[in-house]
């Protein structure tokens, strides 16, 4: 099967429970409605399905391949590349002055989507080079500006992070990489760089990579990097290609899942030195990446939701026409398709309601970034950025760590048959693997949504969003309807569990760490199956009200969150005993070292 772009439940989300409509009364967002929305997810959703969708398999059998320094990507991958950059795909949400098509974030939010569920592979080059637009636009000179972002936006150029080295996994403050200065301005750059996605490939015509190094006379630790930007081939001042840059791919790895993405050791300065240019000030290297990291952990957490979509799709198709055994309840004496018995109901119902709740937090974090950046009221684009910055560990985190439930489950759908490659129902499940670990470990992520984004603040966001369930929950309880109290049951339990837990971790960061950091992880799936059942709660809500419009596609939402508040909303109180239990820290220190 090839893959079909749920637009009309996108569309649902961005307009129900994102807000598009209130986007559109910003300056440089008047364009921004629902007709434009529907016209630009209609064109991205052909080229996802016609071009990009069926490459998907070809990648994982015939995966980049390196040869003496060149990566030759998988057949098909650099025509279709050329289709997305002509289609203007890359500047969707950048900016017109630099020849993006200046669209909100919550529009391009579903078109990352529905590229990383075609072709999780192939979505990660767009993906990095989003990021390096991302912290040019912020940090870079207009000189750097001019001259590389209208190139990456217009898929001429591509774009690179480079954090990672092989002394230097996340703890970034142990990078080597070296950048030495020159009477010039520039810097020669030496060092090794590992794990860089689409580091070296023959799809563009240059390669921006964005890489950490360290000045001769940094400080030590993360306050002495510093970010440069060092292409491929040198950029003359006319825009045009200069000779190659001392920057070399000297391997890729060979991996589990995402085997079309080539992942590059990169050797920077074998032969006298890269050519590189400071972004920004120096020592500040690590605020300016945190922008092209936070911009890259946004979009894993979209890969999580469209991979999990797509996993959705192969097993509902294959339940319905795979017949075996007769149903549980006499209704037949004959064999059914499977989709009828009771078990495979269960596990499709959870991969589409975790998909539907977890995109839903997506979207709705999408639009506080917009929100962030357009709001005329300057506390209020404050408010709003805290929001996002609190959603975004939530939405890489919980969203990735799912979707290796959901695509299991796909793979278990198809019984003995989801463990033969042939079928596809595999690929998914290798793909998604690397998605709790790239751009931040989940427990990164969780520790980050602890320190960061809830003791910082003493829990005021956290508390701000609960506020926002309470409110919904209200709207619940003024519905007498049965089909109701479900998710009045269960979202009001997870609201106090999540409360509970945010007041556990405010009141015991100083005097037990061990306790709260124990339970980081499971803080983070609390608050998203929290957060993501009040979105469920809020469709319920709007597809009570709208049913006899289209009665098939909203019994259907009602269906969703009914399920997800039985289903999934009872494990938050479970969570909560995990986190809070006296001495829980404790147990996870009680054996030693050698006991393990």
């Amino acid at each position: 099967m090839t893959y079909m772009a749920p637009i009309k439940e996108v569309l649902f989300v961005m307009k129900e429970l994102a807000g598009l409509e209130c986007l559109s009364t910003f300056a440089g967002f008047e364009d921004a409605n629902l007709d434009t929305a529907q016209a630009v997810l209609e064109e991205s959703a052909k080229l996802c399905g016609e071009v990009l969708a069926p490459l998907n398999v070809e990648g994982d059998r015939n995966p980049s391949s390196w040869k003496d320094g060149t990566v030759t990507t998988t057949p098909g991958f650099k025509e279709a590349f050329r289709q997305f950059a002509e289609g203007g795909w890359q500047g969707v949400q950048h900016p017109i002055g630099y020849e993006g098509q200046g669209l909100p974030k919550l529009i391009a939010t579903p078109c990352v989507e529905m590229l990383n569920a075609s072709n999780l592979s192939f979505a990660l080059c767009p993906l990095l080079t989003d990021g390096a637009i991302e912290a040019l636009l912020t940090a870079g000179t207009e000189t750097q500006k001019q001259r590389f972002v209208p190139k990456l936006i217009s898929g001429e150029w591509t774009g690179t992070m480079n954090l990672t080295e092989p002394q230097a996994g996340s703890d970034l403050s142990t990078v080597r990489s070296r950048a030495e200065p020159q009477v010039d301005g520039s810097y020669k750059l030496f060092g090794t760089k590992i794990f860089i996605t689409w580091g070296e490939h023959d799809m563009a015509k240059n390669i921006v990579h964005l890489v950490l190094a360290r000045t001769p006379d940094a400080p030590e630790g993360v306050k002495g990097i510093s970010l440069f930007v060092v292409p491929k081939f040198h950029v003359n001042d006319d825009g045009s290609l200069g000779e190659r840059n001392d920057v070399h791919c000297v391997s890729i790895e060979h991996k589990l899942g995402i085997k079309a993405s080539p992942t590059a050791v990169l050797q920077f300065g074998d032969h006298g030195g890269a050519i590189g240019h400071l972004i920004g000030e120096e020592n500040r290297g690590l605020e300016y990446m945190f922008i092209m990291m936070n911009a890259a952990r946004f979009a894993v957490g979209l890969q999580g939701i469209a991979v999990s979509d797509r996993a959705y799709q192969k097993a509902v198709e294959f339940a319905k026409e795979r017949v075996q055994s007769r149903p549980v309840d006499g209704s037949a004496n004959h064999a059914v398709a499977i989709i009828a018995h009771p078990n495979v109901r269960r596990m499709l119902s959870t991969m589409r309601a975790l998909t539907e709740a977890s995109r839903s937090l997506a979207y709705v974090a999408a639009a506080h970034c917009d929100h962030a950046h357009r709001h005329p009221d300057a506390a209020m684009r404050a408010e709003h950025q805290a929001i996002y910055e609190y959603l975004v560990p939530v939405v890489k985190g919980w969203s990735t760590e799912l979707s290796i439930d959901v695509t299991s489950l796909g793979v278990q759908v198809h019984g003995d048959m989801g463990f033969i490659e042939e079928t596809g129902a595999a690929q998914y499940y290798r793909d998604a693997r690397i998605l709790p670990i790239y751009e931040g470990t989940t427990a990164i992520q969780a520790n980050d949504l602890v320190s960061r984004k809830t003791v910082r603040d003493g829990g005021k966001v956290a508390k701000a969003l609960l506020a926002g369930v309470a409110e919904t929950i209200e709207g619940l309880c003024a519905e007498p309807s049965a089909a109701f109290v479900p998710m009045k049951k269960y979202l009001t339990q997870g609201h106090n569990s999540l409360g509970a837990v945010v007041d556990f971790i405010v009141t015991n960061m100083k005097s037990d760490p061990n306790a709260v950091f124990a339970g980081s992880v499971p803080y983070l799936k609390l608050a998203g199956i929290v957060f993501g059942g009040w979105q469920l709660a809020r469709a319920l809500l709007v597809a009570t009200a709208k049913h006899d419009e289209d009665p098939f596609f909203y019994r259907a939402k009602i269906g969703s969150a009914q399920f997800y508040a039985e289903h999934v909303l009872p494990l938050a109180s479970a969570l909560e005993a995990s986190i809070t239990t006296a001495k829980g820290g404790e147990s996870l220190l009680a054996l030693s070292r050698d006991q393990f």
